[in-house]
């Protein structure tokens, strides 16, 4: 996600004129969808890494290791909702996402394919922001587990405090330091109820794994704008008049608009 974008550039034409542009702009779309097809298949010949370590992850059925995610399903896709142990409610910008997702499970699932959110927060936590939202997607607790810190979604206080601690999106961060005057010290960022160190030990993800022959393997991930794709808003918004049109964080969670909307 950008933080900010200048106006976009358009002028006044004929019919004509917009469809001879239109029609190069086309070819241009086709070769991005040829592309993208080309990533996919890359995204599908990257090599598995055999998952040796027994995660346990708390579910509304009850306690479950991450082979018990599938379902009876082949494949499993997680969504890592930055959703931490003091948090009092997720990430908008997570929730945004979650949004778009909600009610795919079942198509996914029945192409052999579980989509699955997966946070630090306890259950109980997570059960109830599902029930404020009405989300309908499986979501489990990873707290107390190495899942998170193993997938590159979540940290320590220590690892965030010291240079190179944090390795996030495939870079090592430097320590995390108070923004200057004017910067986020809310101790309710973004309505989390927490401060933004806080926030940031928490990050967006997405991780997929495959389960042959009894043994789990781990084929993908992808962070930070690698989720575009994946958010819906963003791909209406990329169609409409003025694109994102970014000036700063003005969504919210989908219950704290005014009620007009």
């Amino acid at each position: 996600m950008k933080e900010d974008s200048t106006a976009v550039q358009h002028k006044v034409g004929t019919r004509e004129e917009w469809l001879a542009e239109r029609h190069n702009l086309l070819e241009e779309e086709k070769e991005h969808t040829r592309r993208g097809d080309e990533l996919a298949r890359k995204r599908q010949e990257l090599p598995w890494v055999r998952v040796d370590k027994g995660y346990r992850f708390e579910t509304d059925e009850g306690s479950a290791l991450l082979s018990d995610l599938f379902r009876g399903r082949s494949q499993l896709l997680v969504y890592h909702l930055m959703f931490g142990p003091d948090y009092t409610a997720a990430c908008p910008s997570c929730s945004a996402i979650a949004d778009g997702f909600n009610g795919i499970q079942i198509h996914l699932a029945n192409h052999d394919v579980m989509l699955w959110a997966v946070s630090r927060a306890p259950l109980s936590k997570l059960q109830a922001y599902k029930r404020r939202l009405g989300w309908t997607f499986p979501w489990a607790s990873s707290f107390g587990s190495e899942f998170n810190p193993d997938y590159s979604v979540g940290f320590s206080r220590d690892e965030q405090l010291r240079d190179g601690g944090i390795e996030y999106n495939y870079r090592r961060e430097n320590a995390w330091k108070p923004s200057g005057p004017g910067g986020p010290t809310s101790q309710n960022i973004y309505g989390t109820g927490v401060d933004m160190p806080t926030f940031l030990r928490e990050r967006p993800g997405v991780s997929a794994f495959i389960l042959e022959d009894g043994v789990v393997y781990h084929t993908y991930s992808t962070y930070a704008r690698g989720l575009d794709g994946l958010w819906g808003m963003w791909q209406w918004l990329d169609r409409a008049p003025k694109g994102r049109n970014e000036t700063g964080h003005w969504w919210r969670r989908h219950d704290e608009y005014d009620n007009e909307r």
